[in-house]
């Protein structure tokens, strides 16, 4: 007889049902249409093979959250793999509020800015191969985030899958191509964990699965020294609010054993903020609870997106 087991359905990206979603207009390749018809050719890059690259910005009471810094990214994404996106980086901000002034949306909303090489003549990897205009998707949606991760802080489960190095995947790249951290998030939810915790080729801490990751060691931050974890916008922000309100921060490479002996621990990333961290393989963090300089790093997040 199988065992059955308890998945958990509670990540860093949960956020709270909002039927307003079910109605809005999403931008597709110059035209606002209906979220149930908004679709793309079978033989856009990007389903054929992950082809593009895309960013996650927040809506804050009127105010998109760091947009230069997201617009910067993936236009600089697209030009290194030689994508040219067809927009100047000024257009594609105008389309982001036109998207949103479409939806009437002025606050706790979070976009998806998703931009691909483009419709192919025939499904496969050549580049050569693209019709020669980018495809532009833009989605907009209520999104608050679920209290629940906020309090009881998250579970992680350390994968076998590790994060590459730029030679393999760069994970400075917003790819669509996310196979490999789909794996190993899949692997966290089987051993009953929320979220994947990744190490790097040398089997230091690298970052989560789709976010970046801190511990908290006697009062410090501690991060990875960022060569193999994701180029986050918001881990960038945090460590500067942390050093600008004299909080001690270490960015190198630490190890599993110091991770278990942390006093708390938190993940970073667009939609979710700060979120906590209380257990890790099964270990608990610290108390078990978000701890207090986790809630001092997310106040001033929170005054920082508010600001």
């Amino acid at each position: 007889m199988q065992q059955e087991r308890t998945l958990s359905r509670t990540s860093s990206q949960s956020y709270m049902p909002d039927p307003r979603n079910d109605d809005v207009l999403v931008y597709v390749n110059g035209e606002f249409v209906p979220k149930s018809k908004a679709v793309v050719s079978v033989f856009d890059s990007g389903f054929v093979l992950g082809d593009g690259v895309w960013e996650g910005i927040r809506l804050v009471k009127g105010k998109l959250v760091a947009v230069d810094e997201h617009i910067n990214r993936i236009f600089a994404g697209a030009k290194s793999i030689e994508l040219d996106l067809g927009v100047t980086p000024e257009q594609m901000k105008q389309l982001l509020w036109d998207t949103l002034n479409k939806n009437g949306m002025q606050d706790g909303a979070h976009i998806r800015l998703m931009c691909t090489r483009g419709k192919k003549s025939t499904p496969n990897q050549d580049p050569r191969f693209a019709l020669g205009t980018a495809s532009i998707v833009i989605v907009a949606e209520y999104k608050v985030i679920d209290p629940a991760s906020k309090t009881h802080g998250l579970s992680l489960h350390t994968s076998t899958f590790r994060c590459s190095a730029p030679d393999v995947f760069d994970l400075r790249l917003n790819s669509h191509s996310r196979l490999n951290f789909i794996q190993a998030l899949i692997q966290a939810i089987n051993a009953g964990a929320d979220e994947a915790l990744m190490l790097d080729p040398n089997g230091f801490v690298a970052s989560c699965n789709s976010t970046n990751f801190f511990i908290v060691r006697d009062g410090a931050l501690w991060t990875s020294s960022g060569r193999y974890n994701f180029n986050g916008i918001t881990h960038k922000t945090v460590m500067r609010l942390a050093r600008e309100a004299g909080i001690e921060l270490f960015v190198g490479d630490y190890t599993l054993a110091e991770v278990y002996t942390a006093d708390e621990a938190f993940v970073t990333g667009t939609l979710g903020g700060i979120t906590p961290v209380t257990r890790i393989d099964g270990k608990v963090i610290g108390s078990g609870t978000p701890g207090p300089v986790t809630a001092r790093a997310a106040n001033l997040y929170k005054t920082y997106i508010e600001s």
